[in-house]
């Protein structure tokens, strides 16, 4: 069957390398409305996380094993931003995709790459927590061994499922408003429709079912020994603020990768159905956009990070507020409770 996405229609549109795809795919504004977007995206997630890896580059106490993980999503993210983002924003200004082929095949799998990089940092975070809180293995001491080869694991993962398309199985072509490059989940057939299936198992359902796992049975435990310290308010309240940050993180993972998973599957599965071009963008902006809150989650709501982040921004100094009840405090990131077991496995509640 020939390439719908990549075939120029009869209607006189060009092709998505050769010129515009207004007011043909949809029109000019929505391209500016989307450069506009991305162009934010672009700024924020840039900003937001670089100073998560210069302030783990910078503060020993950051490069904890635990925080190993944060840093790979970071810098996964970073990568979505550079090599999907910043094309995006581009393009949608041309109005389509400008740099050709196979550039068009290098940005779908770079983009492909460093997602499936960030989506699994985020289930092998929640596996980490599960196993220092729960406990499961026994007197395990989590190490710097183990970190590393969760790291390591995300990306050779990535690098199992981002590659095939390169190869034969599936392609990589332009996408919705054709400014930016995918996986073909358009076009149907057996060879299409079977790596779609496949990514769909292996990229979403397997890392939401590990992240769900790990979470509920942390809330158990927590909730388990919430209950034995009845007369304690401090635990009561970790366990209802470290509730709440569990569904703030299952509810961002849905936000960013469920569309995407949906509209594969739908379209895999009826292979008769419409979908109009800005629609069918939508998925790769959630999953673009998600580079700037999932540091603000995972990152930024984690006191030793924050902490260590306020120093070096303010040159080496703590900001007046937060030094009021220590004084004194000046050094790497001084008065950071980064010791405490709660601190560095929950997400970070303010206790």
């Amino acid at each position: 069957s020939s390439n719908s996405s990549q075939a120029p229609p009869s209607n006189g549109t060009p092709g998505p390398f050769d010129g515009p795809q207004w007011p043909h795919q949809a029109p000019q504004s929505t391209y500016v409305g989307v450069a506009v977007l991305m162009g934010v995206v672009v700024a924020c997630a840039s900003v937001v996380n670089g100073l998560v890896i210069a302030a783990s580059v910078r503060h020993k106490k950051l490069r904890s094993p635990l925080n190993y993980i944060l840093v790979n999503l970071a810098l996964a993210d970073l990568l979505v931003t550079l090599c999907g983002s910043s094309v995006s924003l581009s393009n949608n200004i041309s109005g389509f995709f400008t740099l050709g082929r196979r550039m068009c095949e290098l940005e779908g799998f770079m983009v492909s790459l460093t997602g499936i990089v960030g989506l699994w940092s985020l289930a092998i975070l929640a596996l980490e927590r599960y196993v220092v809180v729960c406990r499961p293995l026994g007197d395990f001491r989590f190490q710097r061994r183990h970190a590393v080869s969760g790291c390591a694991f995300t990306w050779g993962w990535a690098l199992l499922w981002s590659t095939p398309p390169l190869l034969g199985w599936s392609s990589y072509v332009p996408e919705g408003l054709r400014t930016s490059c995918g996986p073909n989940w358009y076009t149907g057939g057996s060879n299409n429709n079977s790596y779609i299936l496949s990514l769909f198992v292996t990229c979403f359902v397997l890392p939401l079912s590990l992240i769900l796992f790990s979470y509920t049975s942390l809330l158990v435990t927590l909730r388990a020994a919430a209950a034995q310290q009845k007369e304690a308010d401090t635990t009561q309240q970790a366990e209802r603020e470290v509730t709440r940050m569990v569904i703030v993180m299952v509810v961002a993972f849905l936000l960013c990768w469920l569309p995407y998973a949906t509209f594969a599957l739908v379209v895999a599965t009826h292979k008769d159905i419409a979908i109009q071009p800005a629609l069918a963008s939508l998925p790769s902006y959630f999953s673009k956009t998600a580079t700037v809150y999932n540091p603000i989650i995972y990152v930024f709501m984690n006191k030793q990070f924050q902490s260590c982040l306020l120093e070096m921004l303010c040159c080496g100094h703590r900001p007046r507020q937060m030094g009021k009840t220590s004084p004194g405090t000046r050094g790497p990131c001084a008065g950071v409770a980064a010791d405490r077991p709660q601190n560095k496995v929950t997400p970070s509640h303010p206790v």
